[in-house]
């Protein structure tokens, strides 16, 4: 039996809403440093911990670590310490390489979308656009979400997707969501 697309798409929202907000109901059992809910910190605080590291380093050795401070509001896709480590060796270095600097900085602009997108939010701009939607990145690419399951998939122009692992880790500028995978611009490294 085929459903409609709008019975699909609220079956998703409310179980992914469902699920998101047993996530915040039972902190316990979340590990510690994966979320912590403080609307009066900013994205910057929620990525310094000890899943994002390397993403840490990179904001830090552009210096964007000061927008991540402002007002916002900004959603950040923040890859974790271990999408890093998917990468070459080469490729990551080269990467944090300090005479790459511009470059690594539009591949930071990259994570950032203007705005608070959270879980849900997303999930019904999925159902809107039938499975799929984009969002313009502040360095001004597009990053393409869709759905495989219940999961919500990113992926860049190349084709390379990433899966949010850690959904809704909510700041007063903003929402950041961890990412499995490092999706690229398409100007690479």
């Amino acid at each position: 039996m085929k459903f409609p697309q709008t019975v699909t798409c609220f079956v998703v929202l409310f179980v992914t809403v469902n699920f998101v907000f047993s996530q915040n109901k039972s902190l316990a059992a979340i590990p510690s440093g994966v979320y912590v809910p403080k609307e009066n910190t900013n994205i910057k605080e929620a990525i310094a911990t000890d899943n994002h590291k390397t993403l840490l380093a990179a904001y830090n050795a552009t210096d964007l670590n000061d927008l991540l401070e402002e007002s916002g509001p900004f959603t950040i896709f923040a890859p974790s310490d271990n999408a890093f480590s998917k990468l070459p060796k080469t490729k990551l270095e080269a990467m944090l390489n300090a005479d790459n600097k511009n470059q690594l900085k539009s591949v930071l602009k990259y994570y950032i979308v203007p705005g608070k997108l959270t879980a849900s939010s997303i999930l019904k701009a999925l159902c809107r656009g039938k499975g799929k939607t984009t969002f313009t990145t502040i360095q001004g690419d597009k990053i393409t979400a869709t759905m495989r399951g219940i999961d919500i998939i990113l992926t860049d122009s190349m084709g390379n997707s990433a899966m949010i692992t850690v959904a809704d880790s909510t700041r007063g500028n903003g929402v950041m969501h961890e990412i499995d995978s490092v999706i690229l611009p398409p100007t690479r490294i």
